[in-house]
C-alpha cells in the first residue's frame, strides 16, 4: 500500500495558519473583547429592532415591520431563512471567527481556492490571496458596515473556481463546487455583487465560446454549460425563498417601475438615473487603483502635522491651540473628486497593478482576454454619469442593471480580475513558459509603464491635476477660510499625490527587481515567493489600515446598544398606544433609522423602500403636507427646542388607526392620485384609483354618525380591530397597502381590501358589529423555505456521495 505523504498538506495548512495570523493581527482589538462600530450596522440595528424583538419573543418571523417608512416587508431588512442548511458551511469555512475577522479570512480562503484551480503553486497562491484580500475597498466596506456586500464578494472567487473547473471538463467536482459556493454567494444576500459576478461569468462564456469555435471544442463547452446550468439551478433552489421574496418585492420598490409620468427622461424600468449614478467614480479618480491618495483619500481625513495646511497656518500666525484642532479630528478637506462622499479609494495595490500589466504581455489564452475585458468593463461602468452614453446603454438595454445604485461598486470586478491576471503572470514567469529574453523584456516594459506613471505624478502632478474639488466653494463658505487657506488645502492634496505616487513607484521597483533577480538566477524561487508576499502585505496592509484600524473598535456594550433615548423619545414612549407614527425632524428623517429603534417612524434608512412611499415622500411628506401626515397617524413630531435639544410635540389631528369616511373620489391614474392628496380632507374623503371601483359597488356615500372602529391588538404582522356601523362603511386604515401577503378577514372570512390615498389600505365593511383581522401571510416565504430545505438536503447528499466515492477510489488506488 502506498503511504500517504503528509508533506503534501504542508502548503495548505501553512496557508490557513498565515491567513488566520494576519487576520487576527489586523483585528487585534477583538482579542481584547472589543467590537467594530459600523455606521450602517447601527442603522440596521435601528431598522430591525421591532423585527428582532418579535422574533425573540415568539420564535417566528414577522416578515413585516412598521418601524420605518410607515411599514414595509422585512425581506431586505432582517429575515432568518432557515431552509438553506448549507449556511452551516459558512461557519466551517470561517472557522467560527468573530466578526469581522470571519469576512477577511473568507476573502483569503475563497481567492486561494480560485488560484489553486488555476494551478498556481500553493505557496505563491498565499501571496495572491493576500493581494486580493487587502484591496482597500474590501476593508472600507467592513468599516462602514456593508457586511452582506463583503460576504458576497468573498464568495465570488470560489464560484469562479467551480465554473472554471467545469469548463475544464471536471464536471462533477466543478459542478459541485459551483453549486455549493453559488448557494453561499446568493445566501450572502447582496444582489448587486452577485449581478456583477454574473456579468463576469457571461463574458467568460462569450470568450470561451470564441475560443471553442476556433479550437473545435464546442460540444465539450456545451456539456460544461449544461452542468453549470444544473449547478446554478440547485444554488437558486436552495435560496428560493430569498430570491422569490426579493424578486416579488423588488417590483414594488424604488428599484421597480414608477406609475408616475413626470420626469420621464430620468426614469427607467428600475431606479431613476440620477439616483442610480449618484456615486460615480471620476474618470481621473480611476488612478486610485494604483495611487491610493490620487484624489485625496476619503471625504473625511486627518491632517498631518507635516502637512502644507499646518505649515500655512503657522506661517499666518494662527495660534497653536487652533492648529491642534485641525490635526485632532478627521476633516472634509482633502478629497477633491466629484462623488458626494466617499469613505476611501479603491486601491488594488501597486504591485498588483504592475503584475496585471505584466500579465497583458506574457499570459496567453482565453482567461487573459476575459480578465482584461471585465476589468475594462468595470472601470467604464464605475464612471456612471461621467460616461453617460455607456451608462445609458446599460440602464436601458442590459437586463437588471437599472435595479442597482452606486455604480462605483462595479470596480469590485477589477479588484477580482486584476490580481488573478497578476498571479497568472507570475505563474508564467516562474515556470518560464516563455523564453528568457521575452520574459525579461516584458518585465522591463511592465515596470516601465507602471513605474513611469508613478514617476510622472511624483515630479509633476500639477500638470495632470488641478487639485480643485467640486465642494471647495462650499468648504470655503462653511469654514470662512481665506484664500491662502484654500491654496494650502490644494497644496496638501498635491503633496499627498506625490507621496503616494512615490510609494507606489518604490513598490513597483522592488517587485520588479525581485523578479528580475529570479530571471537572472540571482534569487531562489522560494525566497522570491516570500519576498513578494511580504511586499504585497506591507503595501496593502498599511493602506487598508488608513480606513479600518483600531479606532474603528469600541466596547461590546456600545455596539449592541447604539442608541440612547432622548428626553423626547422617553416622553413619547410613555404613550401606551401600540401603533402610531413619529416624524423626527432633528435627524436626516429619510436617511436615518435611529428613530425606528424607539418608535414607528415616518422616515427611516433603506435602499429598497416601497416606490409609492418614496413618491409620497418626494411629493407630499417632504413638503410637510399635514393632511398626509395625519392620515399616516403621525401622532408625534420630534422638533429642535429652543436649546436645540429634541422636543416631542403631540399632533392632535392625527387620524388614528382607522376611520370611516363619508365618501370617495375616483381618479384615473397614479398622477391624478398623488395630485389629489395635495389638498383633501382624509378624515372625510378617500382618494381611490378607478382600478378598485368594483370593490366599492356595495357602498353608498355617507357614514353612520355612531360608527366606530378601534384597534384591539397589535403585532407587526397581525392587527385586530372591532368595529360597529349601522350601514356598510368605507374604512381607511393608517397602514401601508401591500397586497402581496396582507389579507383581511371579517369574522374569520377572507374579505377583499384595496388601496386608498396612494399608499393606505381601505375596505368596505359590512354593517353590524364585527371583528376585523389583518394578517401578513406571504406564500413566498412559507413555500420558498420548504423548497430551499429539500433542495439543500439533496445537494448535501450529492456532496457526501461524491466524497465517499472519491475516498473509495483513493483507497483502491492505494491498495
Amino acid at each position: 500500500m502506498k503511504k500517504f505523504d503528509f508533506k503534501t498538506l504542508l502548503p495548505y495548512i501553512t496557508a490557513v495558519l498565515v491567513f488566520l495570523a494576519i487576520t487576527m493581527i489586523y483585528f487585534s482589538p477583538l482579542l481584547e473583547g472589543k467590537r467594530i462600530q459600523q455606521s450602517d450596522i447601527m442603522q440596521f440595528t435601528g431598522m430591525s429592532k421591532e423585527i428582532v424583538d418579535f422574533r425573540e419573543k415568539t420564535d417566528t418571523e414577522p416578515l413585516w415591520t412598521n418601524s420605518m417608512f410607515g411599514g414595509m416587508p422585512a425581506y431586505q431588512i432582517s429575515v432568518v431563512y432557515k431552509g438553506n442548511i448549507l449556511g452551516y458551511l459558512d461557519t466551517i469555512l470561517t472557522l467560527g471567527l468573530p466578526h469581522p475577522a470571519n469576512l477577511v479570512f473568507l476573502y483569503f480562503i475563497g481567492f486561494f481556492i480560485l488560484l489553486l484551480v488555476l494551478k498556481i503553486d500553493p505557496w505563491l497562491a498565499i501571496a495572491g490571496a493576500i493581494a486580493f484580500a487587502f484591496s482597500s475597498y474590501f476593508f472600507i466596506i467592513i468599516d462602514v458596515g456593508h457586511n452582506s456586500k463583503a460576504h458576497a464578494i468573498a464568495y465570488v472567487a470560489p464560484v469562479l473556481a467551480g465554473i472554471i473547473l467545469t469548463l475544464r471538463q471536471k464536471y462533477i467536482l466543478g459542478g459541485i463546487l459551483t453549486a455549493i459556493f453559488l448557494s453561499l454567494e446568493i445566501k450572502a444576500n447582496h444582489p448587486q455583487i452577485t449581478y456583477y459576478m454574473v456579468l463576469m461569468v457571461f463574458i467568460l462564456g462569450l470568450v470561451e465560446l470564441i475560443f471553442a469555435v476556433r479550437e473545435k471544442r464546442v460540444v465539450k463547452l456545451f456539456a460544461s454549460v449544461g452542468v453549470l446550468v444544473i449547478a446554478a439551478s440547485f444554488a437558486a433552489l436552495t435560496n428560493i425563498a430569498t430570491l422569490w421574496a426579493t424578486w416579488d418585492y423588488g417590483k414594488d420598490t424604488i428599484r421597480g417601475k414608477s406609475e408616475l409620468t413626470s420626469n420621464l427622461e430620468n426614469k427607467t424600468s428600475g431606479l431613476d438615473k440620477d439616483y442610480a449614478t449618484q456615486w460615480s467614480y471620476g474618470v481621473g479618480e480611476t488612478m486610485t487603483l494604483f495611487i491610493p491618495n490620487f484624489y485625496g483619500g476619503g471625504s473625511s481625513g486627518k491632517i498631518s502635522e507635516n502637512s502644507a495646511i499646518v505649515k500655512a497656518l503657522k506661517a499666518n500666525n494662527v495660534p497653536q491651540n487652533q492648529i491642534a484642532q485641525f490635526t485632532k479630528y478627521p476633516l472634509p478637506f482633502l478629497y477633491f473628486g466629484n462623488q458626494p462622499s466617499t469613505a476611501g479609494p479603491v486601491y488594488v495595490g501597486a504591485i498588483v497593478f504592475f503584475l496585471f500589466i505584466l500579465g497583458l504581455f506574457i499570459v496567453r489564452g482565453p482567461l487573459k482576454w476575459w480578465l482584461l475585458s471585465v476589468t475594462v468593463l468595470s472601470i467604464l461602468l464605475s464612471w456612471g454619469h461621467n460616461f453617460m452614453a455607456f451608462t445609458d446603454f446599460f440602464m436601458e438595454y442590459i437586463p437588471g442593471y437599472n435595479k442597482f445604485r452606486a455604480v462605483s461598486m462595479a470596480l469590485v470586478i477589477a479588484e477580482i480580475a486584476m490580481p488573478v491576471l497578476g498571479l497568472m503572470a507570475l505563474k508564467v514567469l516562474f515556470e518560464k513558459h516563455l523564453d528568457q529574453k521575452k520574459l525579461v523584456k516584458s518585465l522591463q516594459i511592465a515596470a516601465g509603464i507602471s513605474g513611469g506613471i508613478a514617476f510622472l505624478f511624483v515630479i509633476m502632478p500639477g500638470v495632470f491635476l488641478s487639485f480643485t474639488g467640486a465642494n471647495d466653494a462650499a468648504i470655503q463658505q462653511q469654514f470662512q477660510f481665506p484664500d491662502w487657506m484654500m491654496q494650502a488645502i490644494r497644496d496638501e492634496r498635491a503633496r499627498l499625490v506625490r507621496l503616494d505616487a512615490l510609494r507606489s513607484l518604490a513598490f513597483v521597483i522592488l517587485a520588479a527587481g525581485v523578479l528580475w533577480a529570479f530571471l537572472l538566477s540571482k534569487l531562489n524561487k522560494t525566497y522570491v515567493y516570500m519576498i513578494l508576499a511580504a511586499l504585497i502585505l506591507l503595501d496593502m496592509f498599511a493602506i487598508s489600515k488608513r480606513y479600518l484600524n483600531n479606532d474603528s473598535f469600541t466596547s461590546k456594550a456600545k455596539v449592541e446598544t447604539p442608541f440612547t433615548p432622548t428626553e423626547a423619545d422617553q416622553e413619547i414612549m410613555k404613550d401606551s398606544d401600540p401603533n402610531f407614527r413619529v416624524f423626527n425632524l432633528t435627524v436626516s428623517s429619510f436617511n436615518d433609522a435611529s428613530t425606528s429603534y424607539f418608535h414607528k417612524s415616518i422616515g427611516g434608512y433603506h435602499g429598497a423602500k416601497l416606490r409609492r412611499y418614496q413618491e409620497l415622500i418626494e411629493n407630499q411628506i417632504s413638503k410637510q403636507n399635514m393632511s398626509v401626515l395625519n392620515m399616516l397617524n403621525t401622532k408625534y413630531f420630534i422638533l429642535p427646542g429652543d436649546d436645540r435639544k429634541p422636543t416631542a410635540q403631540r399632533n392632535y389631528d392625527a387620524l388614528g388607526h382607522a376611520w370611516f369616511v363619508e365618501g370617495y373620489d375616483l381618479v384615473d391614474n397614479a398622477d391624478q392620485e398623488i395630485a389629489a392628496i395635495t389638498l383633501f380632507n382624509p378624515g372625510d374623503t378617500a382618494i381611490i384609483d378607478k382600478r378598485f371601483a368594483n370593490a366599492l359597488e356595495s357602498f353608498t356615500p355617507g357614514r353612520d354618525s355612531t360608527a366606530y372602529i378601534r384597534l384591539t391588538s397589535y403585532a407587526p404582522n397581525y392587527l385586530t380591530y372591532d368595529y360597529t356601523t349601522g350601514k356598510d362603511g368605507l374604512a381607511v386604515f393608517s397602514e401601508i397597502y401591500y397586497p402581496k401577503g396582507w389579507n383581511a378577514y371579517v369574522d374569520g372570512n377572507l374579505t377583499s381590501h384595496f388601496r386608498a390615498n396612494y399608499v393606505l389600505r381601505a375596505m368596505v365593511l359590512p354593517a353590524g358589529n364585527h371583528k376585523l383581522e389583518f394578517k401578513f401571510e406571504p406564500n413566498v416565504y412559507v413555500v420558498g423555505e420548504k423548497i430551499s430545505l429539500i433542495s439543500s438536503i439533496i445537494l448535501l447528499v450529492v456532496v457526501v456521495l461524491f466524497i465517499a466515492l472519491e475516498v473509495r477510489k483513493g483507497c483502491k488506488t492505494a491498495g
